[in-house]
């Protein structure tokens, strides 16, 4: 296959899913939701079980009137969103599917560049808040740095664990050296980068910086129409994106059996189950105050990973 060909097919592998995964997503959380909560409104929009519940919200978001306040710092604010976004597609570009190099963009050092891009959300969410010109949405986004900044260390050091015990930075590397008894050794770090990539994407029990009882809508108080919903595609992104890392890291994968020919199968529905962990634990779980959000990052993840990290080193060492 030529280059230019070969490039064509990965940008749009990659393209298609930033698009679709994130929807199938929000569909399913739709509907899970409307089960666990008893709240069928979700099943009547369309036949076969309300199958058109996403396209009427789309639809609803394009209708709504885009608004931008006279006081906005306009470049920043439209831009907010975007910026927001992007970051997401970098890191799908370095998720591998399956064996054989079915990857995008086959990094040795993968797991460096996540780890980088991901952090830039922060950039994001003070670029709304600050952009928008009003004080609640600065608080809002002062709150949500403050919580992204500190959750940001048990995030790395978890993930730091398991490229120790691969002793490579490459996503595929990671699948490759990754074992079963992986599970119970590396069970603590995974339970911190889970949690911690919860905290990253602002999502229940986390989402205190977006409480509306308490800061109206946090940093996106002041958006409106397509640029709301792309923070709302912002967060299901995040969602993908956080099970499949969790996924690559902690699950081995797209390793189980036939890997050789159903890898990317077995990747997709590791992925799958991780999605609805996390829309589960939004249905049950209360949101957490801020003084709860920082005890539990500094008290209870950042000592869980450290230990995690001497664990795995020690292991390394004497093994």
């Amino acid at each position: 296959m030529p280059l230019w060909l070969d490039l064509t097919v990965r940008v749009v592998a990659v393209v298609a899913a930033f698009l679709v995964l994130p929807l199938i997503v929000g569909q399913t959380e739709h509907k899970v939701m409307a089960h666990m909560q008893s709240r069928l409104g979700p099943m009547y929009a369309g036949a076969y079980h309300g199958w058109a519940q996403l396209v009427a919200d789309g639809v609803k978001f394009v209708q709504k009137e885009d608004i931008t306040p006279r006081a906005v710092d306009k470049p920043v604010f439209k831009l907010a969103p975007i910026v927001g976004l992007l970051p997401y597609l970098a890191v799908l570009m370095v998720i591998p599917l399956g064996p054989n190099d079915l990857v995008a963009a086959p990094l040795d050092v993968g797991l460096f560049l996540v780890l980088a891009v991901v952090g830039i959300g922060i950039v994001a969410v003070l670029m709304a808040g600050w952009s928008s010109a009003n004080k609640y949405t600065l608080m809002g986004a002062l709150r949500a740095a403050a919580q992204l900044l500190g959750y940001e260390l048990p995030f790395v050091l978890a993930a730091a664990s398991v490229a120790m015990a691969a002793g490579t930075l490459s996503l595929t590397g990671i699948v490759e050296a990754w074992q079963p008894w992986w599970l119970l050794w590396q069970a603590p770090a995974a339970i911190v980068f889970f949690i911690a990539g919860l905290a990253e994407i602002r999502r229940p029990p986390f989402d205190a910086p977006i409480a509306d009882s308490e800061l109206v809508f946090g940093f996106m108080t002041e958006y409106s129409g397509l640029r709301f919903a792309f923070f709302l595609l912002t967060e299901y992104v995040g969602i993908v994106v956080i099970a499949a890392l969790t996924t690559v890291l902690f699950l081995g994968g797209w390793r189980g059996p036939f890997d050789e020919y159903l890898g990317w199968l077995w990747t997709l529905m590791k992925v799958g189950a991780v999605s609805f962990v996390v829309i589960w634990i939004r249905v049950a779980y209360p949101r957490l105050r801020v003084d709860q959000l920082q005890k539990l990052c500094w008290t209870v993840l950042v000592p869980v990973a450290l230990a995690q990290l001497v664990l795995t080193a020690a292991v390394k060492v004497l093994a």
